[in-house]
């Protein structure tokens, strides 16, 4: 196992109406993503989810997809 230290991860969250539940997001690493009622609860959520992941990855952290931008692009609708 490698050297883990502390490492901030960027979460994409979003909030779907229909659920009525904020949704979190962390690109480039599986199975990590969660929902919650309130954003406060989403990011304690997503911090356990991270730590779950990341005791079962068993590569460089630095190997991981990195998050560079968030684009918009715009379409005809």
């Amino acid at each position: 196992m490698y050297n883990r230290g502390v490492r901030n991860f960027t979460a994409y969250v979003e909030y779907d109406p229909a659920s009525r539940l904020y949704v979190g997001i962390v690109p480039g690493l599986p199975g990590a993503h969660t929902q919650a009622a309130t954003l406060e609860e989403l990011r304690a959520n997503l911090k356990e989810v991270l730590e779950l992941c990341l005791e079962e990855y068993d590569g460089p952290l630095d190997e991981l997809p990195q998050v560079v931008g968030i684009e918009q692009v715009e379409v005809a609708v």
